[in-house]
């Protein structure tokens, strides 16, 4: 609904031509003398005060931390996956307003990732109560509320990493794809084990990936379970290598 603003500028604020000013106290004593310039200046200063209509509309924009609790992450979809199936899994919580699943822009592979809005914060609320780590397709799916919008942060500085926990049961993770990061390593390696901690490296001083990782395990049927399962598999669109990296290989 838009809103109308009235506003009065008086004619004594107007700016009388130059010719008028000359002419104003020769109009007073004679006004047959007027010049055609004072004239019409005198006429204007006699109109009406000018009326100006202002239209605003009432709409306003949405805070972008208003759009950022309504924005769903979706880990670790199938790669079949698209975007209007990824929108029907939402729509039983509320209204999507958007469902996009990411693709890699090199080999136009899905990334197994995506985001969904909702139209409220309490429809996101419920699609995370109710589907994250669900099943889809085999898959054990995350979802949880994208980065909070967070203004006075430089976001070009690199975010502090979790404190890594060392352990003798612990495992070298190559051939890292830019985009996983230490969240997601731990979340992938989860199926096949408890994960005591998970660690991407990173270039010091930037938030950009070495390349490579390290995940520990509670025990060594764990770490077994976890190369024999994850060498070779696809994170984020590569292959990923494993090596043990522990103390009790070396007493096998």
């Amino acid at each position: 609904m838009a809103t109308t603003t009235t506003t009065t500028i008086s004619s004594s604020l107007i700016t009388p031509p130059a010719a008028a000013l000359h002419h104003r106290s020769s109009f007073c004593r004679c006004p047959s003398r007027l010049t055609v310039g004072a004239a019409r200046w005198w006429a204007r200063r006699r109109q009406p005060a000018v009326v100006v209509r202002v239209v605003a509309s009432s709409s306003v924009l949405e805070a972008p931390e208003e759009v950022a609790a309504r924005k769903l992450y979706v880990g670790n979809i199938p790669r079949t996956v698209t975007n209007d199936e990824l929108a029907a899994m939402f729509a039983d919580h509320g209204t999507v307003e958007r469902a996009e699943v990411m693709f890699d822009k090199y080999t136009g592979r899905s990334r197994r990732f995506g985001f969904v809005t909702m139209s409220t914060p309490e429809e996101a609320n419920a699609a995370i109560e109710s589907l994250n780590e669900t099943e889809v397709g085999g898959r054990k799916i995350k979802v949880n509320v994208t980065e909070s919008f967070l203004p006075n942060i430089d976001r070009s500085a690199p975010e502090p990493e979790p404190v890594f926990v060392d352990s003798q049961y612990k495992v070298y993770v190559g051939n890292l794809a830019k985009s996983v990061t230490t969240e997601m390593l731990k979340n992938f390696f989860s199926e096949k084990g408890e994960v005591l901690s998970a660690t991407v490296s990173r270039i010091p001083g930037t938030a950009k990936s070495k390349g490579y990782g390290f995940v520990t395990f509670s025990s060594e049927e764990e770490v077994e379970a976890a190369v024999s399962t994850f060498n070779n598999a696809e994170l984020e669109g590569q292959p990923i290598r494993l090596e043990i990296l522990n103390h009790y290989s070396a007493r096998a």
